[in-house]
Protein backbone atom coordinates (compact mmCIF):
# COMPACT_ATOMS: atom_id res chain seq x y z
CA UNK A 1 0.00 0.00 0.00
CA UNK A 2 1.05 4.10 -0.69
CA UNK A 3 -0.02 6.47 1.03
CA UNK A 4 0.63 9.73 0.39
CA UNK A 5 1.87 12.13 3.35
CA UNK A 6 2.28 16.31 2.56
CA UNK A 7 5.68 17.12 4.19
CA UNK A 8 5.52 19.32 7.28
CA UNK A 9 8.46 21.38 8.89
CA UNK A 10 6.84 20.49 12.30
CA UNK A 11 7.51 17.34 13.61
CA UNK A 12 7.18 15.49 10.13
CA UNK A 13 8.73 12.09 12.09
CA UNK A 14 5.60 11.36 13.48
CA UNK A 15 3.49 10.55 10.56
CA UNK A 16 5.74 7.98 8.97
CA UNK A 17 6.27 6.51 12.00
CA UNK A 18 2.47 6.54 13.40
CA UNK A 19 1.32 5.33 9.38
CA UNK A 20 3.51 2.44 9.09
CA UNK A 21 3.80 1.16 12.50
CA UNK A 22 5.39 -2.23 12.17
CA UNK A 23 3.61 -2.70 8.73
CA UNK A 24 6.08 -3.42 5.71
CA UNK A 25 3.55 -3.59 3.50
CA UNK A 26 3.08 0.60 4.08
CA UNK A 27 5.33 2.77 1.89
CA UNK A 28 5.22 6.12 2.54
CA UNK A 29 5.12 8.60 -0.64
CA UNK A 30 6.57 12.04 0.74
CA UNK A 31 4.71 14.98 -1.17
CA UNK A 32 6.94 17.84 -0.64
CA UNK A 33 6.23 21.36 -2.45
CA UNK A 34 9.99 21.71 -2.86
CA UNK A 35 10.32 18.42 -4.31
CA UNK A 36 7.89 18.61 -7.12
CA UNK A 37 5.80 20.87 -8.82
CA UNK A 38 2.77 21.02 -9.48
CA UNK A 39 2.68 20.09 -12.36
CA UNK A 40 3.63 16.37 -10.79
CA UNK A 41 0.90 16.21 -8.33
CA UNK A 42 -1.40 14.27 -10.33
CA UNK A 43 0.77 11.51 -11.20
CA UNK A 44 1.99 11.44 -7.43
CA UNK A 45 -1.37 11.02 -6.18
CA UNK A 46 -2.57 8.50 -8.27
CA UNK A 47 0.28 6.08 -7.61
CA UNK A 48 -1.66 6.34 -4.35
CA UNK A 49 -4.01 3.87 -2.19
CA UNK A 50 -4.45 7.32 0.46
CA UNK A 51 -3.44 10.68 1.33
CA UNK A 52 -2.93 12.53 4.78
CA UNK A 53 -2.33 16.17 4.90
CA UNK A 54 -0.33 17.16 8.16
CA UNK A 55 -0.34 19.93 10.61
CA UNK A 56 1.97 22.96 10.68
CA UNK A 57 2.55 26.55 9.22
CA UNK A 58 -1.08 29.25 9.07
CA UNK A 59 -2.77 28.91 6.03
CA UNK A 60 -1.88 32.06 3.94
CA UNK A 61 -5.75 34.59 4.72
CA UNK A 62 -5.92 35.31 1.27
CA UNK A 63 -7.23 31.83 0.44
CA UNK A 64 -9.80 32.38 2.84
CA UNK A 65 -10.40 35.64 0.91
CA UNK A 66 -8.81 37.69 4.26
CA UNK A 67 -6.60 40.17 4.23
CA UNK A 68 -5.21 40.35 7.96
CA UNK A 69 -1.68 39.22 7.55
CA UNK A 70 -1.14 39.86 11.42
CA UNK A 71 -2.89 38.67 14.60
CA UNK A 72 -2.02 36.71 18.05
CA UNK A 73 0.28 34.26 18.18
CA UNK A 74 0.99 34.23 14.62
CA UNK A 75 4.45 34.28 13.43
CA UNK A 76 3.88 36.48 10.30
CA UNK A 77 5.37 33.75 8.11
CA UNK A 78 3.47 31.94 5.97
CA UNK A 79 3.80 29.35 2.97
CA UNK A 80 1.59 29.96 -0.15
CA UNK A 81 3.57 27.61 -2.50
CA UNK A 82 2.72 25.10 0.45
CA UNK A 83 -0.56 25.99 0.84
CA UNK A 84 -1.11 25.62 -3.32
CA UNK A 85 0.84 22.50 -3.66
CA UNK A 86 -1.17 20.68 -1.31
CA UNK A 87 -4.92 22.15 -2.11
CA UNK A 88 -4.04 20.45 -5.42
CA UNK A 89 -3.00 17.08 -3.61
CA UNK A 90 -6.42 17.63 -2.21
CA UNK A 91 -8.22 18.49 -4.99
CA UNK A 92 -6.69 15.18 -7.34
CA UNK A 93 -7.28 12.81 -4.15
CA UNK A 94 -10.99 13.79 -4.55
CA UNK A 95 -11.20 13.44 -8.51
CA UNK A 96 -9.55 10.30 -7.75
CA UNK A 97 -11.71 9.29 -5.16
CA UNK A 98 -9.10 8.35 -2.67
CA UNK A 99 -9.72 8.05 0.78
CA UNK A 100 -8.08 11.37 2.70
CA UNK A 101 -7.31 11.94 6.28
CA UNK A 102 -6.92 15.65 7.49
CA UNK A 103 -5.03 16.64 10.48
CA UNK A 104 -4.93 19.76 12.36
CA UNK A 105 -3.66 22.22 9.81
CA UNK A 106 -4.81 19.72 7.01
CA UNK A 107 -8.52 19.94 8.38
CA UNK A 108 -8.26 24.02 7.92
CA UNK A 109 -6.92 23.09 4.33
CA UNK A 110 -9.83 21.15 3.43
CA UNK A 111 -12.46 23.71 4.83
CA UNK A 112 -10.43 26.36 3.04
CA UNK A 113 -10.02 24.53 -0.09
CA UNK A 114 -14.06 23.81 0.00
CA UNK A 115 -15.18 27.32 0.49
CA UNK A 116 -15.47 27.97 4.47
CA UNK A 117 -13.10 30.06 6.75
CA UNK A 118 -10.82 30.16 9.84
CA UNK A 119 -10.82 31.85 12.92
CA UNK A 120 -7.08 33.37 13.01
CA UNK A 121 -6.76 33.85 16.68
CA UNK A 122 -9.03 31.33 19.39
CA UNK A 123 -7.90 33.42 22.13
CA UNK A 124 -8.98 36.26 20.32
CA UNK A 125 -11.97 35.09 19.53
CA UNK A 126 -12.79 34.26 23.13
CA UNK A 127 -11.86 30.55 23.21
CA UNK A 128 -9.50 28.66 25.50
CA UNK A 129 -6.07 28.53 24.65
CA UNK A 130 -5.64 25.17 22.34
CA UNK A 131 -1.81 25.61 21.69
CA UNK A 132 1.19 23.88 22.44
CA UNK A 133 2.87 24.84 25.78
CA UNK A 134 6.33 24.31 27.29
CA UNK A 135 6.36 21.40 24.81
CA UNK A 136 3.56 19.98 26.17
CA UNK A 137 0.59 19.40 23.52
CA UNK A 138 -3.02 20.77 25.49
CA UNK A 139 -5.39 17.88 26.60
CA UNK A 140 -9.50 18.36 26.55
CA UNK A 141 -12.43 16.68 25.98
CA UNK A 142 -14.33 16.53 22.76
CA UNK A 143 -18.30 15.39 22.10
CA UNK A 144 -18.76 13.44 19.04
CA UNK A 145 -22.34 13.55 17.17
CA UNK A 146 -23.96 10.51 16.71
CA UNK A 147 -24.82 9.25 13.57
CA UNK A 148 -21.26 10.50 12.08
CA UNK A 149 -18.15 9.08 10.66
CA UNK A 150 -16.50 9.62 13.74
CA UNK A 151 -18.97 7.76 16.06
CA UNK A 152 -18.61 4.95 14.16
CA UNK A 153 -14.57 5.11 14.38
CA UNK A 154 -14.07 6.00 17.76
CA UNK A 155 -17.13 4.29 19.10
CA UNK A 156 -18.24 6.63 21.40
CA UNK A 157 -19.53 10.08 21.84
CA UNK A 158 -17.25 11.59 24.12
CA UNK A 159 -12.96 11.35 24.12
CA UNK A 160 -10.03 13.12 25.38
CA UNK A 161 -7.95 14.66 22.81
CA UNK A 162 -4.85 16.50 22.72
CA UNK A 163 -4.34 20.36 20.95
CA UNK A 164 -1.60 22.45 19.47
CA UNK A 165 -3.66 25.51 17.37
CA UNK A 166 -4.14 28.85 17.51
CA UNK A 167 -6.62 28.70 14.67
CA UNK A 168 -9.84 26.55 13.53
CA UNK A 169 -12.87 26.66 11.46
CA UNK A 170 -14.97 29.70 11.77
CA UNK A 171 -17.20 29.10 9.02
CA UNK A 172 -18.03 25.69 7.78
CA UNK A 173 -17.61 25.03 4.06
CA UNK A 174 -21.45 23.90 3.03
CA UNK A 175 -20.10 20.68 1.81
CA UNK A 176 -19.40 19.67 5.56
CA UNK A 177 -20.57 18.59 8.83
CA UNK A 178 -18.97 19.62 12.65
CA UNK A 179 -18.70 15.93 14.28
CA UNK A 180 -16.89 17.21 17.14
CA UNK A 181 -16.50 20.06 19.44
CA UNK A 182 -14.64 21.01 22.05
CA UNK A 183 -16.44 22.17 25.69
CA UNK A 184 -15.73 25.82 24.52
CA UNK A 185 -17.22 25.21 20.84
CA UNK A 186 -14.37 24.69 18.80
CA UNK A 187 -14.81 23.00 15.66
CA UNK A 188 -12.60 19.72 16.24
CA UNK A 189 -13.40 17.18 13.55
CA UNK A 190 -15.64 17.46 9.88
CA UNK A 191 -16.95 15.25 7.00
CA UNK A 192 -18.60 15.23 4.41
CA UNK A 193 -22.10 16.72 5.16
CA UNK A 194 -23.29 14.26 1.94
CA UNK A 195 -21.14 10.94 1.91
CA UNK A 196 -23.13 9.54 -1.40
CA UNK A 197 -20.47 9.70 -4.28
CA UNK A 198 -17.61 10.80 -1.80
CA UNK A 199 -14.39 9.45 -1.04
CA UNK A 200 -14.10 8.39 2.64
CA UNK A 201 -12.10 11.66 4.46
CA UNK A 202 -12.13 12.30 8.03
CA UNK A 203 -10.31 15.75 9.46
CA UNK A 204 -9.72 16.06 12.84
CA UNK A 205 -8.22 19.01 14.74
CA UNK A 206 -5.83 17.20 16.66
CA UNK A 207 -2.68 15.21 16.14
CA UNK A 208 -3.56 11.41 16.14
CA UNK A 209 0.42 10.83 15.54
CA UNK A 210 1.31 12.70 18.34
CA UNK A 211 -1.14 11.03 21.10
CA UNK A 212 -0.38 7.30 22.77
CA UNK A 213 -1.21 4.57 20.04
CA UNK A 214 -3.73 2.38 22.19
CA UNK A 215 -6.21 5.61 22.65
CA UNK A 216 -9.12 5.62 20.80
CA UNK A 217 -8.44 8.50 18.75
CA UNK A 218 -5.16 7.53 17.48
CA UNK A 219 -5.31 3.92 16.91
CA UNK A 220 -9.08 3.75 16.25
CA UNK A 221 -7.92 6.67 13.20
CA UNK A 222 -5.06 4.88 12.28
CA UNK A 223 -7.08 1.57 11.84
CA UNK A 224 -9.93 3.26 10.02
CA UNK A 225 -8.04 4.90 7.50
CA UNK A 226 -5.70 2.64 6.87
CA UNK A 227 -8.93 0.11 6.07
CA UNK A 228 -10.12 1.97 3.45
CA UNK A 229 -6.71 2.72 1.76
CA UNK A 230 -6.88 -1.49 1.98
CA UNK A 231 -9.75 -1.43 -0.16
CA UNK A 232 -8.91 1.42 -2.32
CA UNK A 233 -5.32 -0.77 -2.84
Amino acid sequence: MKIGLTFTESRWENYPKWIKGDDDNIEIVELHWEKHHKDEVWDLVEDCDGIVLTGGVDIHPRFYENERLEFPNGDGKFNEDRDEFEMHVFETAMNLKLPVLAICRGLQLVNVALGGDLIQDLEEACKKNHRRMNDMDDEHSISISENSLLKEVIGNTTANINGAHHQAIARLSDELIATALSEDGVIEAVEWKDKIDEPWMLCVQWHPERMKQDEVCSKNIREAFLHQVQINH
